[in-house]
């Protein structure tokens, strides 16, 4: 019978072993390498066929897996490229939540915030309602022409005042109050949340081209007369404005940004931190103001700082304003802090949301829970 490979190899070790006993060990190991390796190969020639099935099965696996990974591949670069058409064009808007934002550029640093001020050198600082094509009156002007209805406001207001302290102010608020998420008064506006296609409000001037919304006309003069007898003298800057002008606004920021150096989308994301975009900012229900004094005249974080803005952040709530846009508060609000810019939601909202520290979109979402 003829020797097989295997054993015509283990036979010639066997030899050398007798040969050389000096080499028994090495010998030893070389016979167990070689009865490894050849029973292994005949193994595997044993199991052929269910070797190459189970090879076949792998391959068809994998090939498939690489199809449904190229699948997801175009569909990422699907969303990518319809969230970027949704970007680039001013009437639409970012409906993501706060996850979706890690695609957009960091927050702008204070270097490179381009405020109001930055881009509107052509406009005299003592006519800073230019910005809004509208004429400023002084205040005396203002509650001169509606006297009668500032003593009026001025009142009720003073016969809602308490000594209650700011804690037991909201306590008594929260449980006596019924809020409802669908009142005019707490109408939530921002990039999520645009103003609906249905709203309707009827507009009151506060004088000359001055608009807003004709329900809060009353409580807007009643501030500015309590401000005024603070030795505070304010001016609204930025009343009520119309989509044309908002979409004028946004778009000379992004231009701004533009001129650089920055893309199209890294300027319309930032831009969209200091301007809302159109359709979704509450000058176009009449419900905001921007607001300055005469001492003070740029629409900037340093507002914050003078008489009348901390008069404002202290008392706006006891006419139904808040402080819209706050320091700290931008991971929620989406826009940069402006501590210019006040919106009406009622005595009641606005008392609570000053108190306790926090914002519309927070205020919203527990009467809603």
């Amino acid at each position: 019978m003829k020797k097989t490979l295997k054993e015509k190899m283990l036979s010639k070790i066997k030899k050398m072993t007798k040969k050389h006993p000096m080499f028994k060990y090495p010998a030893l190991i070389l016979v167990i390498l070689v009865v490894f390796v050849f029973d292994t190969l005949q193994y595997f020639s044993n199991n052929t066929k269910r070797y190459v099935s189970m090879i076949s099965v792998l391959f068809i696996f994998a090939l498939s897996s690489s199809f449904t990974y190229l699948d997801n591949q175009n569909l990422e670069m699907k969303q990518s490229i319809e969230t970027s058409m949704q970007e680039e064009s001013i009437n639409e808007y970012d409906f993501q939540n706060q996850e979706d934002q890690m695609n957009k550029p960091d927050a702008i640093e204070d270097s490179e915030l381009i405020l109001e001020d930055d881009i509107l050198k052509e406009y005299d600082n003592e006519d800073v309602s230019e910005i809004d094509n509208i004429t400023t009156f002084t205040v005396d002007e203002i509650l001169e022409e509606n006297k009668e209805t500032v003593a009026n406001d001025l009142n009720q207001s003073e016969s809602n005042h308490n000594e209650l302290s700011d804690e037991d102010l909201v306590r008594h608020i929260v449980e006596t109050t019924a809020f409802d998420k669908d009142d005019w008064k707490l109408l939530l506006i921002n990039k999520q949340h645009p103003v609906p296609d249905d709203y309707e409000f009827s507009l009151g001037t506060i004088k000359g081209s001055m608009m807003c919304d004709e329900r809060i006309v009353d409580e807007l003069l009643a501030m500015l007369q309590a401000a005024k007898e603070d030795q505070v003298n304010l001016i609204i800057c930025s009343p009520y404005r119309d989509y044309n002008r908002q979409e004028v606004l946004f778009e000379r920021k992004v231009k701004a940004y533009m001129q650089k150096g920055y893309s199209y989308l890294e300027a319309y994301s930032y831009a969209s931190q200091t301007v809302t975009v159109p359709g979704a900012s509450e000058h176009q229900i009449g419900l905001a103001f921007d607001i300055i004094s005469d001492e003070y005249a740029s629409l900037n974080a340093g507002f914050g700082e003078t008489i009348a803005g901390k008069w404002l952040a202290e008392n706006c709530c006891e006419f139904g304003f808040i402080l819209r846009y706050p320091l700290g508060k931008e991971y929620i609000t989406s826009i940069e802090y402006e501590p210019w810019h006040f919106r009406y939601v009622g005595v009641e909202a606005a008392t609570i949301i000053m108190k306790t520290g926090i914002t519309l979109e927070e205020f919203v979402q527990q009467i809603e829970e």
